[in-house]
């Protein structure tokens, strides 16, 4: 019985089908033709040069070794002139030209230049041929190139849809447009391919491939795969020749790029066949490729071909091209060669291959037949041209497969020669030596004699003969077939093989053209038998057969194919054979044939249904020729009908629709079968304007529901109805669109056409501020309330405004750019576009925007744009990063230097003024630090220069500390930076950097590898308004000047370079440190009577005391030359300057004229460095200056910030305010400011106190109190007094708080006293012992030479001293020792000596606080013509007029013209000698006093005694100065009364006469002498005169001292108790409800300025009480009128 294997594979499911795609290359087609890419045809591209025209190069193409090959270079004159030019020849020696000449060409004229090429090398040569003319040089490159692949193909295919495991397919074209033909000869030069993709998809699911191109072969990736796909390495394989008896093997490879496996086997029989495979068929894994070896061993000297076909279960077959040529000694036919194929294939197409090639040369030679430009074959032309030649068309490879003739009775080209029968069966041949042969008939159809040569084995049972036959043209021969089995009940199966070819190619000198080639054809025969005897059984096949169930959905009379397999997994062969009469419908190849144990044979069907019916086909498959073992297979096909399905029923609707605008939507038509079918739409001709769809026609797939484009363009604003018709057919046959085989459906188009407006949200959007050079977006909203989409176009104007140049912006490019300018609103919607500001400019920005509907599709051409309308506005401002200093501070050797001083040291106005500029170009060039620099000095891209000034500071001494505080005054965040050379520089290789370097170099080398400048931190970042403190220091470790250039870069903003210098100098060196060398006094008025007083600043950096003297003789020279005016005046040419302090030169510039004056001034510095100082002035008229002249100039308002935010690290004390501006005031005015001193620390309580400085600062100034102690965490108030002097000056001192903490200085205080006790011990009190009497002399010697504390560290050395005495060490005052090489070698030896000396000890280091006052004084005229507003804001001290006469009684002027003391002037004359001994006086008087305590006693007594009241109503004569009281941590009290005024001129005497008998007169009784008047009367005068008394007291300037004092400190009270939180300043005020005014009828009514005025107060405030706050300092706040 018949054994079968269960259905399926073991590898795979044979119930689902997997998907596969595959790319195939097939034969060009002729509908398609490359492009015309001949070299000898192709022209060189010109171009002109200086009015010659040549071409820009030469190309050689196609050259071979060992020849010349010849181009002529054409030079023409486009020019109107007469043209000179010469010309150099190529530089290599492979192309040559004739020698050099010059060259004349006329208007219009050429001349033609021969170029040679002598190629010695398969390489590609490059070289020009330059010409010269006077306008310049221009060259014509030569180049030789060799021949390139490069093919062109689309870049996407569209495979058609179809169901799940379902075949689709597409086609494209490849062509060939390189010079050298594919590997497989089937892509020559220039002619185009078909290449077929297909794919079995698994799922229902999009799929998409990428593929590659390579050379000899076409690859495609499926992502994701589901099914085999095949493809061989190359489409041929050439063996080219080889002697009879030869073999020759060549691999191919075959590939599976799915991940499935696939089975293949190639339909040739390798046993009978001069071809074979080593694995002719197998199984290829997922992802698999398998090297197959192809053999050739040809049996007969001729042209072998054959074309063997690969079967692929599931898959279309691929076919294989095999052929090569044999030669023996006798027989030499032509070579068979790739280009031959292709050329047949070309030749075929055309009917040319009938032919036999000495007939074709023939009529090649006659004219009859004519080359292409590939050299196929082809017929002269017609005249007229009906249509270009035939091209070998792209062939189905099922197609290909199935109508061979044989099969089927269809064919694509008639065969050459026929074969009678190709499958022969000898049935049961039981007599092995009586099997009767089977005829065998062979046709040629060519016009040439053919030979037949059959493949005959010797080892086969079947053979043909004759074995070689010659067959005339258009004649038959028989020959016949012999069966010659070998044993009994075995099956015997094979494929014979025979070539036929024209008899001319039997040698190859019979060809005359190449093209005239022939391949040979290939005749198979199948042939079976047996010899199983009647009474046995035939093998029983053991198979698994893997069959399909159904065909694939085709139209009506559409072939369709499936695949089956058969795997005999038995060990003996199986034979099959197809009974094709039992199912004629269904075309079965192959039909019969063997497959060997473990070999597997594919089937391929073919069937057409006629009908849209189910059929069923059963097929029958018998086995081992024995009628049992027959398997039926059962199929089912049927056709499908046209049926297409419209979305909306029939109905397609529009929205309402701009007028001259269009929309396009989606309207979907569905395929309901399985098959594609063909549409095309058909529009009314009057509706053709306003409705169109795309695609209009085309295919739709299988199930595909395909989305067509359906656009509305409405022409007026009106509603439309149209309709129009799709006609559906299939692409079969001759059916088209009108054929009765179409269906035709109707669609109905409703829309409307209408108008609208476009509108912003927000009318003005406002970007702020925006970095210059930066970008900002925000989103323009647009909206469209209408009913209609709208198309829209933007337009931008730009306008930009602020400090600029009108005319110089207006070309500035668009600093605004949208995202898009062109657009669609929906109807009733918004529409948001993104708008990117980049302002280029720090100016203000503003964009008006305005739009206009797009009507590309109205009627009208003109207007297709509509009125332009304004939209909204854009404004933005475009800013740089700013960053300025705020505030400055100094710390460790500079710490004396005033905050004023480092203002200018520093240049920090003008810094802050360079960094409110705009930045240069070049300072952008590196917008944020970057290190761009090789050199050691990188290069500088700004013109600013500053100089950072450390000052100067003796050599080991504390590095000077300078603290600034940056602020982002701007309005974005700024990025900055403190770039050394190093930070700028990039680092490179040792070997690349330079070693030589200049002077200026190797100082910068030198201050930076010492760190002797440094910035903490060196770069930041600060947000708007926000600050941060940056700390430069210089270290003083070597003497003289150090420099360094640091650059300050803003990012995004300036750069400034910054030169910092810093002065170091020997300890006992005397050194005045000048800024600089010039100096700028206050512009004055011309003519004005009191000139003020100016002030140079002198700083000394050393540790010394500086003595300095101001020669004056160009000051005189400058007086004589201006009638004896003193233009310049010094206050004080000689002084001193204590060390680390600030003094001041006082200077009167009183001009005469308007002009600038200048004088050179030297100012000694004894025993140290000389300057010579430049003074200018500037006299300035004010009648013509008018209001531009500036009268209230004192500082500038930048350095004169208001508030304290600075500190240096360990304070902890502060102060409110470190500068107290009082602007302008007049003279003898009284100003006073309130100052508040806190203590941070929460454990330690402080101690301050004040240094005015100057003796000038202080008669001028006044602090109370000077001194005092702050507890932790509280603070203390101090009044800051100025009383202007009578002449007009300039104020500015700078007054420095000590504070010093305080248990550290008790410490320091209780080990000084152990010190100084000690040291008095050791003074007096010594030991000697025996073994210091043998050092004696040494001793003596020693102490000859050396001090007390010498002598003293000598006792301390005897080991006895310590032990009988055991004193503390010496005292000594440590020197400090000379300089060693290193800081850890000096501080070693310091450590090492304080460990042996008792060192005196040092006191806490204590912290300055500065607090600079400025003010400038005017004379009473100038200030009430400038100020007169201001005067009743100011108190003027009448009693400072008197001190200030009594003092200028004693001033005159000396001859010099200088206003000096004739005390100071005799104190000045004195020797030093007299100096002391004064000094020594006076010491011992004080001394004196101090020790006498009855005189302690005494003026205690005095100070606790009341005053009474007319002390404070004195008379002025007898005024006396009053001393003040300080105590330590309170404020001195004085007597309420202030100092009595002084009359300044002679005049005012008989005024204060009548002034002391008032104020006598308020002490005695107002009754006169003599008899008493009634008592009415008398009330009535003394009320009178009580009045009067009054008035007279209100006007005395004793009194208004009083009533100032008196409110002066009530408004003090009241400051200090609101700022301790005891009253609060902004609380509702109180009502208090007065008595009954009977209760008050004793007191009489206040009269303005009486004192009963302060006994009355309202509100939440304390009462104004006197008695104990009223006397606490003097007068401190300004008081208003």
């Amino acid at each position: 019985m018949l054994a079968q294997m269960p259905r399926g594979l073991p590898s795979s499911d044979s119930g689902q089908r997997l998907g596969c795609s595959s790319i195939r290359q097939e034969e060009p087609m002729s509908a398609l033709r490359p492009p015309e890419r001949s070299a000898r045809k192709a022209k060189e591209k010109k171009g002109t040069f200086w009015g010659i025209e040549v071409a820009e190069a030469l190309h050689w193409h196609g050259w071979e070794l060992g020849k010349e090959f010849t181009k002529h270079l054409s030079l023409k004159n486009v020019h109107v002139k007469t043209q000179k030019l010469s010309y150099r020849p190529p530089a290599t020696r492979f192309f040559i030209t004739v020698f050099p000449q010059p060259i004349v060409l006329s208007p219009g004229m050429s001349l033609t230049l021969p170029i040679i090429f002598r190629p010695l090398e398969k390489k590609e040569y490059e070289d020009s041929i330059c010409f010269e003319k006077p306008e310049g040089e221009f060259s014509v490159a030569l180049r030789a190139t060799l021949p390139r692949h490069k093919l062109l193909f689309p870049d996407t295919i569209q495979l058609p849809l179809c169901a799940v495991h379902d075949f689709t397919e597409a086609s494209f074209p490849l062509c060939n447009v390189g010079q050298i033909s594919s590997s497989s000869g089937e892509c020559a030069w220039g002619p185009v391919r078909r290449c077929r993709a297909w794919g079995l998809p698994g799922c229902a699911v999009f799929w998409f491939c990428g593929c590659r191109c390579r050379r000899g072969e076409t690859r495609g990736d499926l992502q994701p795969n589901h099914g085999p796909l095949v493809f061989l390495q190359h489409s041929f394989v050439n063996f080219g020749w080889l002697n009879l008896g030869e073999c020759l093997t060549q691999p191919l490879e075959i590939s599976n790029i799915s991940d499935v496996p696939a089975y293949y086997q190639f339909d040739i029989d390798g046993r009978e066949s001069v071809f074979s495979f080593d694995c002719p068929c197998g199984v290829l894994s997922g992802m698999a490729t398998l090297i197959l070896r192809v053999t050739f061993q040809p049996a007969h000297p001729i042209i072998c071909y054959r074309r063997v076909v690969c079967l692929v279960h599931h898959q279309n077959p691929l076919f294989l091209d095999l052929f090569g040529t044999c030669h023996s000694d006798t027989t030499k036919p032509a070579i068979l060669r790739p280009r031959h194929l292709s050329w047949y294939r070309t030749n075929m197409a055309r009917g040319l291959t009938f032919y036999p090639p000495d007939i074709l040369s023939s009529m090649l030679r006659e004219g009859k037949l004519q080359m292409d430009e590939n050299r196929a074959l082809k017929l002269p032309p017609q005249v007229p041209e009906d249509k270009p030649p035939e091209e070998y068309p792209y062939i189905d490879p099922m197609t290909e497969y199935f109508h061979d003739g044989i099969t089927s009775d269809l064919t694509i080209f008639p065969p050459h020669v026929s074969v009678s029968v190709r499958e022969f069966d000898f049935g049961c041949c039981v007599r092995l030596q009586e099997v009767e042969p089977l005829p065998l008939c062979l046709t040629n159809h060519t016009k040439g004699k053919i030979t037949v040569t059959w493949t005959c084995r010797p080892e086969s049972p079947f053979r043909v003969t004759p074995e070689t036959c010659d067959i005339p043209p258009l004649k038959s021969t028989a020959f016949r077939l012999i069966f010659q089995p070998s044993q009994l009940n075995t099956l015997y199966a094979a494929e014979l093989e025979g070539f036929a070819f024209y008899k001319v190619l039997r040698h190859y000198s019979n060809i005359e053209e190449d093209s005239t080639m022939c391949p040979s054809w290939c005749l198979t025969i199948r042939l079976r038998g047996h010899t199983f005897e009647a009474d046995r059984q035939h093998f029983i096949p053991h198979y698994v057969l893997d069959s399909p169930k159904v065909f694939p959905a085709v139209g009506p009379n559409t072939n369709t194919y499936r695949s089956v397999l058969l795997w005999n997994v038995g060990t003996s062969p199986i034979t099959f054979c197809m009974n094709q009469d039992i199912c004629p419908s269904v075309l079965v190849k192959p039909c019969s044939g063997y497959v060997a144990s473990g070999a597997h044979q594919i089937f391929l069907l073919s069937t057409q249904p006629v009908d849209m019916a189910t059929h069923q086909h059963i097929l029958s498959l018998q086995l081992n020729s024995y009628p049992k073992y027959t398997q039926e297979i059962l199929l089912r096909s049927n056709g499908e009908s046209l049926l297409l399905l419209l979305e909306g029923d029939g109905n397609l609707y529009f929205k309402p629709t701009c007028v001259g605008t269009s929309t396009t939507r989606t309207y979907t038509i569905k395929n309901c079968t399985r098959l594609p079918m063909h549409f095309k739409w058909k529009i009314q001709e009057s509706d053709s304007k306003v409705l169109s769809v795309k695609p209009a026609t085309g295919v739709i797939q299988p199930s595909e529901a395909l989305a067509q484009a359906w656009t509305f363009t409405p022409g007026k604003e009106t509603k439309y109805l149209l309709r129009s018709w799709v006609s559906v057919w299939r692409p079969q046959g001759s059916s088209a669109p009108e054929s009765p085989e179409s269906t035709r459906y109707t669609l109905r188009v409703i829309g409307e056409g209408a108008l609208g407006t476009i509108g912003a949200q927000e009318e003005q959007l406002d970007l702020g501020n925006i970095l210059v050079g930066g970008l900002q977006s925000c989103d323009l909203v647009l909206l469209n309330n209408g009913t209609c989409s709208l198309n829209y176009i933007l337009h931008v104007e730009q306008m930009i405004t602020g400090p600029c140049d009108p005319e110089e912006v207006l070309s500035d490019p668009l600093a605004l750019e949208l995202d898009h300018y062109k657009g669609m609103i929906p109807a009733r919607s918004k529409a948001i576009v993104q708008v990117t500001v980049s302002p280029a400019r720090q100016l203000h920005y503003t964009w008006s925007i305005s739009y206009t509907i797009s009507m590309p599709k109205a009627l009208d051409p003109a207007n297709t744009v509509g009125e332009q309308q304004a939209l909204c506005c854009v404004v933005a401002t475009g800013v740089y990063p700013s960053v300025c200093v705020t505030d400055v501070c100094a710390a460790g050797s500079a710490r004396g230097i005033s905050k004023l001083h480092l203002w200018r040291l520093f240049a920090l106005e003008t810094l802050n003024q360079y960094l409110e500029r705009d930045p240069t170009s070049a300072e952008l060039t590196y917008r944020v630090p970057t290190r761009h620099s090789i050199c050691p000095v990188p290069p500088v891209h700004t013109p600013v220069l500053l100089d950072f000034n450390f000052g100067a500071a003796p050599i080991e001494a504390e590095p000077s500390v300078v603290i600034l505080m940056l602020e982002n005054n701007g309005v974005v965040p700024v990025e900055w930076a403190f770039l050394f050379p190093s930070d700028q520089k990039i680092d490179v290789e040792h070997w690349a950097e330079n070693t030589e370097f200049n002077p200026s170099e190797l100082h910068q080398m030198r201050v930076q590898d010492n760190q002797l400048f440094s910035v903490s931190p060196k770069s930041g970042r600060l947000f708007p308004g926000q600050e941060q403190t940056v700390q430069l220091s210089h270290r003083h470790d070597f003497i003289g000047t150090d420099r360094l250039p640091v650059l300050l870069k803003v990012s995004h903003g300036r750069e400034i370079l910054l030169n910092f210098i810093g002065v170091t100098v020997e300890r006992e060196q005397r050194y005045v440190h000048f800024t600089s060398t010039k100096h700028l006094f206050t512009p004055i008025a011309i003519g004005s009577s009191s000139p003020p007083k100016q002030i140079y600043e002198l700083y000394n950096g050393g540790s010394m005391a500086v003595a300095y003297e101001v020669q004056l003789d160009s000051v005189m020279k400058i007086q004589e030359e201006n009638f004896q005016h003193p233009v310049f005046v010094c206050l004080n040419p000689r002084g001193e300057i204590p060390p680390g302090m600030t003094s001041h030169i006082e200077w009167v510039f009183s001009p005469l004229e308007a002009r600038t004056y200048s004088v050179d001034v030297p100012i000694h510095i004894l025993e140290g460095d000389s300057a010579l100082i430049t003074f200018q002035g500037i006299g300035y008229d004010p009648n013509i200056m008018g209001q531009t002249a500036q009268f209230d100039q004192v500082l500038s308002p930048s350095v004169t910030p208001g508030s304290s935010k600075l500190t240096v690290p360990g304070q902890t004390a502060f102060l409110s305010q470190h500068r107290i501006c009082l602007g302008n005031i007049p003279v003898y005015s009284k100003s006073s400011r309130l100052v508040f001193l806190n203590n941070a620390s929460e454990s330690e309580a402080v101690i301050f106190a004040w240094h005015v400085g100057t003796s000038s600062a202080s008669e001028t100034l006044q602090i109370v109190p000077e001194m005092g102690v702050v507890q932790p965490g509280d603070g203390t108030h101090c009044i800051i007094t100025l009383q202007a002097s009578g002449n007009p000056c300039f104020y500015n001192v700078d007054l420095v708080c000590e504070v010093v903490m305080q248990q550290p200085l008790a410490k320091y205080e209780k080990v000084l006293q152990e010190w100084e006790a000690e040291k008095e011990r050791q003074t007096v009190e010594f030991t000697i012992t025996e073994q210091d009497l043998g050092a004696e002399s040494n001793l003596k010697q020693h102490a000859r030479s050396s001090s007390d504390s010498s002598a003293e560290e000598k006792l301390t050395k005897s080991p006895a001293v310590t032990r009988q005495c055991k004193t503390l060490p010496p005292i000594k005052n440590l020197p400090a020792p000379s300089p060693p090489v290193s800081h850890s070698q000096r501080r070693h030896l310091m450590d090492k000596e304080a460990s042996r000396l008792w060192a005196k000890p040092e006191p806490p280091k204590s912290h300055l606080l500065h607090l600079g006052v400025t003010a400038r004084s005017h004379s009473m005229d100038d200030f009430l013509s400038n100020f007169c507003s201001e005067l009743p804001k100011y108190f003027l001290c009448r009693h400072l007029k008197e001190m200030v006469g009594d003092k200028a009684v004693g001033r005159r002027k000396d001859e010099g013209g200088v206003r000096t003391d004739p005390v100071l002037l005799a104190l000045a004359g004195s020797s030093e000698q007299e100096m002391q001994v004064v000094t020594d006086l006076l010491a011992a008087v004080i001394r004196g006093l101090l020790e006498d305590i009855q005189f302690h006693q005494a003026v205690s007594r005095s100070l606790d005694e009341p005053l009474p009241y007319f002390q404070q109503v004195r008379a002025a004569g007898s005024a006396k100065h009053q001393d003040r009281k300080q105590s330590l941590g309170g404020s001195s009290r004085a007597s309420p009364s202030p100092a009595p005024c002084a009359k300044d001129k002679p005049g005012e005497e008989e005024e204060g006469e009548r002034q002391e008998e008032c104020e006598m007169s308020l002490v005695t009784s107002p009754r006169a002498a003599g008899e008493e008047p009634p008592d009415s009367l008398r009330d009535i005068l003394q009320q009178e005169q009580l009045r009067e008394e009054k008035e007279t007291i209100t006007r005395l300037p004793a009194f208004g001292n009083l009533l100032e004092l008196v409110l002066e400190n009530t408004l003090q009270n009241i400051m200090v108790e609101a700022s301790r939180g005891e009253v609060v300043l902004t609380a509702r005020p109180r009502v208090i409800a007065l008595p009954p005014s009977s209760a008050q009828r004793g007191i009489s009514p206040a009269t303005p300025g009486h004192p009963a005025l302060l006994s009355r107060t309202s509100g939440p405030g304390p009462s104004l009480h006197t008695e104990g706050k009223e006397t606490e300092g003097h007068p401190q706040m300004v008081l208003s009128a």
